[in-house]
């Protein structure tokens, strides 16, 4: 049931990715899997022109928030082939239990799993990388499939890291309980991005996307609330979203190398839709090594949205407007998150074939304020006098890295 999934998806971008507002349900590409990248991704345009290690990480991750529990593994693994060819291949598993409120207040607790695997090669040309992927995901009502292409330049003295992307997702959305029901979704990504030396300490990134999608984009288990009475509500069949939808954002990141080899990373994002959600997110974040071969992480992250044009948490009469909805992610809200983490590399003279490895762990507490959308699972009050919802979650990532 894809109504509980998406907050998963949020909790897993308010650690690792800062488009919150990117609310479709077709987003194949919020992967716990992108903490690996997540951890150093600021540091990735340095190595445009080298190919990664060879290098094997295996996860567990658990969110708990909300009603809701997600866990499962994710395994990394990466080898040359040759002297200009990388290939990676990952596999993930997600075990979802579902109790949220969109559930409970609507449906029965249900649970089910999801699982993806991705194949990628990267290619080394002189100072160009060229990257290409292909993800599938499959869970009993979802099948999401995407190919991403991308290509980095380094240029002016290896400085200057310039780099393109374009992904393309096609998805089949069925519905539990309706054999007949299936719908499809599609989807564009293209990025572009520009990394910068600017002195022996400072590294500056700048990246800009669009998305572009079209097709069944809501729900098919959610439903909205209208008046029947000044003080009593009712329910419909469920949503209506446009079936087009063009989202960009910028966002801004920078690495401070402090002179006792520390560091600070800072990141401002920005994100419009056509359908009305403008959002905004800043985190800091401080990176402290030891001689002992310890590292720990530090960070506090931001993040607001406005409402979408269609929706509303209490609408006036059964079909007030042509596209209605009461997705809480299309929602006026506000996200705080604190982050820790603690990463150990042991092994550092080798041991057989592996030439080094990592343990490391992370923790985050996520706060989330809903501004105008309120709780029905309070009862004897009149429609909408609800209390505003509110939730907290906490999210574990746990891996171990090694590279040979």
């Amino acid at each position: 049931m894809r109504v509980v999934l998406r907050v998963a998806q949020v909790a897993v971008v308010a650690v690792t990715k800062p488009s919150l507002a990117k609310t479709n349900q077709q987003t194949g590409s919020f992967r716990w899997g992108l903490v690996f990248a997540g951890v150093l991704g600021v540091c990735v345009p340095l190595m445009a022109a080298v190919l990664p290690e060879n290098r094997a990480d295996i996860m567990y991750h658990a969110y708990s928030g909300g009603g809701l529990e997600v866990n499962g593994p994710s395994i990394l693994a990466r080898k040359s082939v040759g002297k200009s060819t990388s290939v990676w291949g990952n596999y993930y598993v997600d075990t979802i239990t579902s109790a949220t409120i969109d559930v409970v207040t609507g449906a029965s607790e249900y649970t089910e799993e999801r699982t993806e695997q991705s194949l990628g090669a990267d290619y080394l040309y002189d100072n160009a990388t060229l990257s290409l992927s292909y993800t599938n995901s499959v869970e009993n009502d979802f099948n999401a499939n995407a190919v991403n292409f991308g290509i980095s330049q380094l240029m002016f003295g290896d400085l200057t890291t310039v780099t393109l992307g374009y992904a393309k997702g096609w998805d089949t959305i069925t519905k539990t309980g309706s054999p007949s029901f299936e719908r499809e979704a599609n989807r564009q990504k293209y990025k572009l991005g520009l990394s910068q030396v600017l002195t022996k300490n400072l590294l500056l990134g700048l990246n800009f996307e669009t998305i572009t999608d079209e097709g069944y984009l809501n729900n098919p288990y959610r439903t909205v609330r209208y008046l029947v009475t000044p003080t009593s509500y009712a329910k419909d069949d469920g949503e209506v979203y446009p079936n087009t939808r063009t989202s960009h954002a910028i966002a801004m990141r920078a690495l401070y190398y402090l002179p006792y080899r520390a560091a600070i990373r800072g990141e401002m994002r920005g994100y419009t839709d056509t359908w009305g959600i403008n959002g905004s997110m800043a985190e800091l974040g401080y990176i402290h090594p030891t001689k002992r071969g310890l590292t720990y992480e530090i960070s506090y992250r931001v993040y607001s949205q406005d409402s979408a044009d269609f929706y509303s948490d209490l609408f006036n009469t059964e079909a007030e407007f042509v596209y209605r909805a009461r997705d809480k992610e299309l929602s006026t809200y506000s996200t705080q998150t604190i982050g820790l983490g603690v990463s150990y590399e042991f092994k550092k003279h080798g041991w057989g074939f592996i030439d080094k490895g990592s343990a490391n762990i992370f923790y985050n507490r996520i706060q989330i304020d809903y501004e105008d959308f309120r709780d029905l699972r309070v009862t004897g009050v009149d429609a909408g006098t609800e209390p505003l919802y509110s939730l907290s979650a906490d999210v574990f990532r746990i891996f171990v890295s090694a590279w040979y």
